[in-house]
């Protein structure tokens, strides 16, 4: 008796562990069960990908979908939904809410609130606080649980950690690697005089210097070697912070973001103002250039969006009182699609940043290749289409990005989610059938 499936995705150039290759790709209960030629085969439904490459779905391990508490700037519909269209069939959201997300019955709520809304899989992290610390190392075995985060400077009330002392308390609470957002907090005191007498976005990254990034980097660092706890470095800026953790990856994983590989300082404030302001700050054309080399070298592991949108209102706020971070779950991988057209990396490269590189970076189970028994999570590009990015396109409740106006050379034509076809050709389809991510490390039936 001949097989049967669910999917088939016919005629596309196939990116496997083993490179890309043309086949057919059978999919069945949501899982990759057969490659080959499947043109007999008896199918539900059949997915042309003809002249398109069929990636791993993107997996966004940075997000900041603003619910509950602040849903005027985005919520959790509103925000996977614009990870779909931008081929993101995952994504790992940020604790920084209100209420903030420090315990199991926040963990649980922002789970519901995600069961038939969100139109991708998901997982959330907690944060790691003096007001939780003693239970992390349950908190993150919980089922939906990315694991632990940190905010080590300029964080909101309870979640900033920004002594030793904490941080060690919270390092040795726990097994999984722990995401960590790097500013000095006590440099920011110093030095926030310099935003205020400027006055203009400009002086971020004054403000918020490269010294700031490199020693909370180093703190960190020492802290996760002498707890023997593995830390991942989040939206890394600087070549700096490059060298050191560079010399130390046996403890330490990377991310960069595509707003600081893609713009550059002093231009990009000038241009946009307080749209380009994100903490940490792009920088100037330096350290954009240490983070393609890093890129090139292996370096960085992982590259996030750092997704973090506010209304144009907000936006407008005089600096430094203007709110920092901009939307980018969309635009993640035609940006990236772009620069690997102008040549700065090779589509292995970029497979590995945003999908095998998460999965790797926190023991994702299912997911992150394109190989038999995987989820049937896809990406399917065009990799030669021209396009622009505009505001009228992106989903986010904001209603805007940093980059309309930006002609790009690489479009996501469609995204599968677990075998079901969520986006084609910019459209959004069928309902959210978003399920919580699974990890090695907590395993637990459906």
């Amino acid at each position: 008796m001949a097989e049967t499936f669910d999917l088939v995705v016919r005629g596309g150039t196939v990116f496997t562990p083993s490179g890309p290759t043309e086949t057919d790709v059978g999919v069945r209960g949501g899982k990759i069960v057969a490659f080959g030629d499947l043109g007999g085969a008896a199918t539900a439904s059949t997915l042309d990908a003809k002249g398109l490459h069929v990636l791993p779905g993107v997996i966004d391990t940075q997000v900041h979908f603003r619910e509950p508490g602040l849903e005027h700037k985005e919520d959790i519909a509103t925000g996977s939904k614009a990870a779909v269209k931008g081929g993101v069939t995952a994504f790992f959201e940020m604790p920084n809410t209100s209420p903030l997300t420090l315990h199991k019955a926040e963990l649980e709520d922002k789970l519901a609130r995600s069961a038939g809304r969100a139109w991708c899989d998901h997982a959330y992290f907690v944060g790691g606080s003096e007001d939780n610390v003693a239970e992390l190392g349950e908190l993150e075995r919980l089922h939906g649980c990315a694991g632990v985060k940190v905010f080590m400077g300029s964080s909101t009330g309870s979640l900033l950690a920004d002594k030793d002392e904490l941080l060690a308390r919270i390092l040795a609470n726990g097994r999984r690697r722990v995401a960590v957002h790097a500013e000095d907090e006590e440099r920011l005191k110093e030095r926030q005089h310099i935003a205020k007498e400027a006055a203009h976005p400009r002086a971020h990254p004054i403000w918020r210097d490269e010294q700031a990034a490199l020693l909370a980097t180093q703190r960190i660092v020492r802290l996760g070697t002498e707890a023997g706890r593995p830390v991942h470095v989040l939206h890394v800026t600087c070549a700096e912070e490059l060298e050191f953790l560079g010399r130390h990856k046996d403890v330490a994983s990377v991310e960069t973001t595509l707003n600081h590989l893609t713009m550059a300082a002093p231009e990009c404030y000038e241009r946009l103002g307080s749209k380009a302001q994100m903490n940490p700050p792009v920088r100037d054309e330096r350290h954009r250039a240490a983070l393609w080399r890093a890129i090139e070298d292996g370096t960085i592991d992982v590259i996030g969006s750092d997704h973090a949108p506010h209304t144009l209102e907000e936006k407008q706020r005089p600096y430094p009182s203007s709110p920092s971070g901009m939307p980018g779950v969309q635009t993640l991988l035609p940006l990236l699609l772009d620069h690997m057209a102008k040549g700065r990396l090779t589509l292995q490269r970029l497979v590995d940043l945003t999908s095998a590189g998460p999965q790797r970076i926190y023991g994702i189970a299912g997911k992150g290749r394109i190989a038999m028994g995987f989820d049937a999570d896809f990406a399917i590009v065009d990799l030669k289409a021209e396009r622009e990015i505009t505001d009228a396109w992106i989903a986010s409740k904001c209603g805007w990005t940093p980059f309309a106006g930006m002609a790009v050379t690489g479009w996501p034509i469609a995204t599968v989610v677990r075998g079901n076809l969520v986006m084609k050709d910019d459209e959004v389809l069928a309902s959210p059938i978003g399920e919580p991510v699974r990890f090695w490390s907590t395993l637990r039936g459906k």
